[in-house]
Parts: C-alpha cells; structure tokens; sequence
C-alpha cells in the first residue's frame, strides 16, 4: 500500500453508500480515502485534524446535518481558507449555489459525476492548496531567517557601540565599569521612576544604550588633558568642553549609527549632558525643559558615578558626601523632580559602589 504524508488524506462525506463507493473509486489511486456518512461526523473528523486533509467532498442532503450546515460551522472556524471544500449534489438550485459559494466553498459539482472532470477539477485546486502552503512556508522561513539576522546585526551594533564607548573610557584612565554603570543608572532612573512616565515601552532600554557613548569625543581630547592629573586651566577646560561637540559629531558621522534605535538619543545624550537645569551649563547654554529628560539623567548619573569613584585626579568621596554635594548643588543645578527621582532610587544604585565606597 502506497505510504501517505499528512495532507494527502480526502474526506468523502455523504450519506449514499454507492456515491462514496464512486468518488473513492476515482480518487483512491491518488489519495488515501476517509469517508463519513453524514455531516456531523464529517465535520468532526474535520475539526479534529484539517492539516491532515487535502481537500473535502460534501454531499448537500444528509440526515443529522446537511452540508450547507457543515460549510457554515467550517466558516464560523476559518477552516475554509486552509481546506477546499467541493459540494458534490444533485440539489444545484440557485439559493444553495448562492450560499455555498457566499460561505467559501471551492466548487459546486452536479450529480451524477463524470470521473476524468470531477478528478482534474478536485486534482488543480489540490495542487493550487498544496503550492500556496509551500509557498506559505518559504516565506515564514524566509522571515525566520531575516529576523534571526537582524538579531546578529543588532548583537553586532550594540557590540561595535559597546567596544567604542569602552576604548574612551581606557584611553581616559577612568575606573572600571564606568560606562557600564552609567547604562545601569540610566535604566534604572527611566523605568523604576517618574521620569520615564512618557517613554514607550523599550524606549528606557534605548536610552541606557545610548548613554554609554555619553563621551565618545573625549577621543578628540589630547592625553596630556584628558588625563591631567591636577586642574585644568581655562584654556585646558575650553578643549575638555569641546568633547561634547565633538563626540556628536562623531556620531553623525558614522552612517551606520543612523538606522540604529538608539541613535538620537546617542547624539542629543553626547552634546547635552552637561548642560545644567540653571543654563550654566554647556556647549549651549540650555536650561529647564530645553534639556532632555534623558540627557539629564545621564548628567546625573555621570556626576554621581564620577564622585563615587576614584579619578586620575581625586580619590572616591564617601556615599553621603556624593549625596550632599548633588543635593546642594555644588556639582551644578539639577532638576528638582530628576533629584526626587534620584533619591527614591539611590540606595539601590550605591549598590553598585560597595566595594569601592571608603566610608
């Protein structure tokens, strides 16, 4: 016996032992034959597995239910667009005509049946069902690999964009895990408080992404600055100012960067982060609302990271030295609500400078 793959399965449901005795004569040679003698259990053995068939001939008049009944529960479940469906009758009248096609019925097919017309018919929309799911198929998988791509690609980015802001932080002697702990507090401040209120949802994880790049133009900065270890002249903290020019710059120069989600933030963090709520900060003066939510944040976060920690030029300041000195101020004009936001938080990111904190 020919073996048979799901799919290749026909249903003949009719109540007239000598109408399904023809069709599988017809069809047997090509199909492995099921039949129901009549419509409930047609459409049970439907329901329970319409992967497995290859397309359905159903009688219209059966005891129990009739086939117009059958074809409007197979509507109600969808089951029309997977499975084609042939009403096989004698009862051709223009109201069941009407109906059979109106619920999605492949083909009305008169009684008696000739054999070669009712075979080529069933046959090409077999074989129509069977290249579309194919086809259907290659696409899901086509689509499958695209995203399994993307996700390298996305991988990929994030790496390039993570070796990048590691190389600024090296070359600028800051400790350990400085751009890693900047991505926390970011994440931190913009999903666990009111801040990040308006964001839509991933959008704190975009940010945290962006903010590790915060001093990318510090690239631009000479050695001999950038890691001095006592205070900088005017002349000296002018060039230091620029890092904030020129790590947008930078970034809007790299074109790859453009089609990543994070890329305006990466920008807008990059030339804003020092700008103040009082609009004394730079490289453009902003103040209040003109700054960012997340530039501020990222300011923030920045101060507190580089007051916790030791510098080329200072030692780590004990955790309520960090607090007082943020909170009055003495490191710039933050936003009222950004601090509220901050203090509600601290005790979990100070978690992050246990080992490093000398009180």
């Amino acid at each position: 016996m020919k073996p048979y793959k799901p799919g290749e399965t026909l249903l003949i449901i009719d109540d007239d032992a000598i109408n399904r005795a023809i069709l599988e004569e017809i069809f047997s040679p090509f199909y492995q034959i099921k039949e129901a003698e009549n419509g409930r259990a047609g459409l049970e053995e439907i329901l329970t597995g319409p992967e497995r068939l290859c397309a359905v001939l159903l009688d219209v008049v059966m005891p129990e239910m009739d086939g117009l009944e059958v074809l409007r529960r197979l509507h109600r479940e969808g089951a029309l667009e997977q499975l084609p469906v042939f009403l096989i009758t004698a009862e051709a009248s223009d109201s069941v005509l009407k109906e059979a096609y109106g619920l999605g019925v492949m083909d009305v097919i008169t009684k008696p049946v000739v054999p070669y017309v009712v075979l080529r018919r069933v046959q090409s929309v077999i074989e129509l069902y069977k290249a579309r799911r194919q086809l259907s198929q290659t696409v899901v998988s086509q689509q499958q690999r695209l995203l399994e791509q993307a996700g390298q690609i996305i991988q990929l980015n994030m790496g390039m964009v993570e070796a990048l802001a590691t190389a600024i932080e090296f070359r600028s002697e800051e400790s350990g895990g400085h751009v890693r702990r900047i991505h926390d507090i970011t994440k931190c401040m913009l999903s666990q408080t009111q801040l990040g209120a308006g964001l839509k949802p991933g959008e704190p994880e975009e940010v945290a992404l962006a903010s590790i790049l915060h001093d990318v133009g510090k690239i631009a900065v000479p050695d001999a600055i950038l890691n001095k270890p006592g205070r900088l002249t005017p002349e000296e903290f002018a060039i230091m100012k620029e890092h904030t020019v020129q790590g947008a710059a930078l970034l809007d120069r790299i074109p790859q960067l453009h089609q990543h989600v994070s890329y305006r933030y990466a920008v807008d963090i990059a030339r804003h982060h020092h700008e103040r709520w009082d609009g004394r900060g730079y490289p453009d003066g902003l103040k209040g609302e003109e700054i960012s939510v997340w530039a501020q944040v990222v300011s923030l976060a920045d101060v507190y990271d580089a007051l916790s920690c030791k510098r080329v030029y200072k030692d780590a300041f004990p955790r309520q030295r960090v607090l007082e000195m943020i909170r009055d101020g003495e490191c710039g004009v933050f936003n009222p609500k950004l601090l509220d936001a901050f203090f509600s938080v601290e005790e979990e990111l100070s978690n992050m400078y246990k080992k490093e904190d000398p009180a």
